[in-house]
C-alpha cells in the first residue's frame, strides 16, 4: 500500500479524530498540511495501523 496524498485528505475529512490528530501534528511539530498528511498516514496507517482498512477501502473505490 501506497501514499496518496488525495486519499489522505478524503480519509482526514470522514474522520474528525484524525482531523485533531493532522491539527495537533502541525501545531506541535510546525509542519505545512501536506508533511503532516504524510506523517499522519505513517502513524495511522502504514503498517497494519488503525485506519489502514479505511484506507484500502477508498483505494478499492477508485
Amino acid at each position: 500500500m501506497r501514499y496518496i496524498k488525495s486519499q489522505m485528505k478524503q480519509l482526514v475529512r470522514e474522520d474528525v479524530r484524525l482531523q485533531q490528530k493532522l491539527k495537533q501534528l502541525m501545531t506541535e511539530h510546525d509542519l505545512e498540511k501536506s508533511f503532516a498528511l504524510k506523517a499522519l498516514y505513517h502513524a495511522e496507517v502504514a503498517d497494519s495501523g488503525k485506519y489502514m482498512e479505511a484506507y484500502r477501502e477508498l483505494d478499492d473505490l477508485k
